[in-house]
């Protein structure tokens, strides 16, 4: 497993990949896979292709007996973007795209270059909007955080345990309730858990 990452010479803002990254491996360290993957998760959305996140969150899983399911093809090009990187594109789509229906009103010539520029900014919103609707799934991640942890059938307390999650198994925000909320494993199955026992990939 990777250690941790050098702090940049300039003063660091506390939440960043790096300062997450080096937080999970704290966590890593100290046996709590739960909040180990969390933080690695949360690192993977502001540096999607940082190969150490990468790596020590396959390792905390594979530890935790915990099975990642492969990414499809698309998900693998759309996650490789970093979202900042996604969002620029897409302000500078929309300026191409203006600039060549500008353009068009203002001079009849150049009828190649204006195609040009229009067509680049289309794709650079396509790319923009195709990083979002591959992200937005992550939004409703979760991460089990206590062992064992119950999801019952109903959100009360000592309601009937439909199944029991594993630290450190990630799950999808469905609905809440109070204290509770209801989550949606990767196998489909659902269930009632407390607030307390996950942690949101998205803060």
């Amino acid at each position: 497993m990777s250690d941790v990452k050098a702090a940049p010479s300039q003063a660091q803002p506390h939440y960043s990949a790096d300062s997450l990254y080096n937080l999970a491996n704290s966590y890593a360290r100290a046996g709590k896979a739960g909040l180990a993957v969390l933080n690695y998760k949360r690192a993977l959305l502001l540096a999607p292709n940082d190969p150490d996140v990468n790596a020590n969150l396959q390792y905390v899983q594979t530890s935790a007996h915990i099975s990642s399911p492969p990414l499809s093809r698309l998900e693998q090009v759309g996650g490789s973007v970093d979202p900042t990187l996604a969002a620029w594109s897409g302000v500078l789509g929309l300026a191409l795209l203006g600039a060549a229906l500008l353009s068009r009103k203002l001079t009849r010539r150049f009828k190649w270059l204006r195609a040009l520029t229009a067509l680049l900014g289309l794709a650079l919103l396509t790319l923009t909007l195709s990083n979002a609707l591959l992200l937005e799934p992550r939004t409703h991640e979760a991460v089990v955080l206590v062992n064992q942890t119950p999801a019952r059938v109903t959100p009360v307390p000592m309601g009937d345990p439909a199944l029991v999650l594993k630290e450190a198994e990630t799950v999808t925000i469905v609905a809440k309730h109070e204290d509770f909320v209801l989550v949606r494993t990767r196998s489909g199955a659902s269930g009632w858990v407390a607030r307390g026992s996950i942690g949101s990939v998205l803060p």
